[in-house]
C-alpha cells in the first residue's frame, strides 16, 4: 500500500511536506500542492478507513515509559477528555513500540511522557512529519512542542518554606536522570546556597520513580548516627515508600523526620502528603488540545511551561524552630 514516504520520494520533497499538503494545510505553495496532489493520484494513494468525514487521520499516539506510575493515569484521563470529544481516537503504546506505530499513514500526531525514549527517537517520530507534544523535555525541531512543569520554582517554593520554618539538615531522594529531576534537585541545592546552609554529598540517594526505591533510601537513613530532619524526594511514589518504610520501624512521620515528594497524585492527598502539585489531569487535557490545534492549523510550537504550587500537609512539620 503507497504511503506518503513513497510520495515524498518521486514528488523530491519532504515527508512533512507531502503530510501538509494530504491534510489540507495552507503552508505549502500551490505548484508544490498540485504536483503532491497528482503524484499520490497517480500511486494510487487513499486515506485509511479511520479517517474522519473530512479525510483526516483521527488517532494519535500517548506514549509512557512506566505503566506502574500513578501519575500517568490523570495525564491520560486529561488527554482523552479532550481528544475524544473531538472525535479523535487514542493508540497508548511504551517506548519501545513508538517506532512501530508512528506511521503518518495511520496516525496523525504524538503526545510522548517517557524518559527512556531517547531524544533520537523522539525527533525520527518528529522527521516523519507528525507533530509531536513532549510533556518531559525541550528539543530543536519544527515538529515538536515542549509543556513542560516549572520544576524549579515549585520546588523552590517548597524548599525555601521549609528553611523559613527552621528546617537545618536536608537528605535529598533523586530519581532518574531526567530534566524534570535536574530541575527539582538544582532549586533544592541552590536554596540551600542561597541560606548557606551545607549539604553533605552522602545525604543524596539515587531513586528510580518507583515506591520500592523510597524504601531503600529510608534503611540507609536509619542506618546513620543523626538522621536529617527532613526528607525531600523527587516524586510522590518515593516519598509514600520512605514513609512507609519509616512507620513499620518505630519512626514517626513528621515528629522524628518530616517528608516531602513531589507530583500531588491521588494516595499523596489521603496520606497527607506534603508535595508541590502538578496539575496533571490538565496537563494532558491542554497537551491534547496543543496538538488538535496544530492539526488545524491554529496552533503553534512555542514551548508552554506549567506551573506548579506548594501542598502544605502534615508530614512537614511546619513551626519546626
Amino acid at each position: 500500500m503507497v504511503g506518503i514516504r513513497e510520495i515524498a520520494l518521486k514528488a523530491g520533497v519532504s515527508m512533512t511536506t507531502v503530510s501538509n499538503v494530504l491534510n489540507k494545510k495552507k503552508n505549502v505553495g500551490a505548484g508544490t500542492r498540485e504536483k503532491i496532489l497528482k503524484i499520490a493520484d497517480e500511486l494510487g494513494y487513499i486515506h485509511k478507513e479511520q479517517n474522519g468525514i473530512d479525510g483526516k487521520r483521527r488517532t494519535i499516539i500517548v506514549s509512557f515509559s512506566d505503566f506502574d506510575t500513578l501519575f500517568y493515569l490523570d495525564i491520560l484521563h486529561g488527554v482523552s477528555d479532550y481528544v475524544g470529544k473531538q472525535g479523535y481516537h487514542i493508540l497508548i503504546c511504551n517506548g519501545d513500540d513508538l517506532a512501530h506505530y508512528s506511521d503518518p499513514d495511520e496516525v496523525c500526531g504524538c503526545i510522548i511522557l517517557s524518559s527512556q525514549i531517547l531524544d533520537s527517537q523522539v525527533l525520527a517520530v518528529a522527521d516523519k512529519g507528525l507533530p509531536v507534544i513532549t510533556l518531559d523535555r525541550e528539543l530543536d525541531h519544527p515538529n515538536v512542542k515542549a509543556m513542560i512543569v516549572n520544576n524549579y520554582e515549585g520546588e523552590r517554593q517548597l524548599i525555601q518554606k521549609l528553611v523559613d520554618e527552621g528546617y537545618k539538615s536536608f537528605a535529598f531522594l533523586s530519581g532518574q536522570n531526567t530534566a524534570d529531576n535536574k530541575e527539582r534537585y538544582n532549586a533544592f541545592r541552590d536554596v540551600l546556597k542561597t541560606n548557606k546552609i551545607s549539604f553533605n554529598r552522602n545525604d543524596l540517594y539515587e531513586g528510580d520513580w518507583r515506591e520500592k526505591s523510597g524504601v531503600q533510601a529510608a534503611r540507609l537513613i536509619m542506618l546513620q548516627d543523626k538522621m536529617p530532619s527532613v526528607l525531600v524526594c523527587a516524586n510522590d511514589m518515593m516519598a509514600i515508600g520512605a514513609i512507609r518504610y519509616f512507620t513499620e520501624n518505630g519512626i514517626r512521620v513528621p515528629e522524628d523526620i518530616s517528608v516531602c515528594g513531589f507530583d500531588d497524585i491521588i494516595i499523596s492527598r489521603y496520606m497527607g502528603l506534603t508535595t508541590v502539585s502538578v496539575p496533571d489531569y490538565e496537563r494532558g487535557f491542554l497537551a491534547g488540545q496543543a496538538l488538535l490545534s496544530i492539526l488545524d492549523g491554529s496552533g503553534d510550537y512555542e514551548t508552554y511551561r506549567i506551573g506548579a504550587r506548594v501542598k502544605w500537609r502534615k508530614t512537614a512539620q511546619l513551626s519546626h524552630k
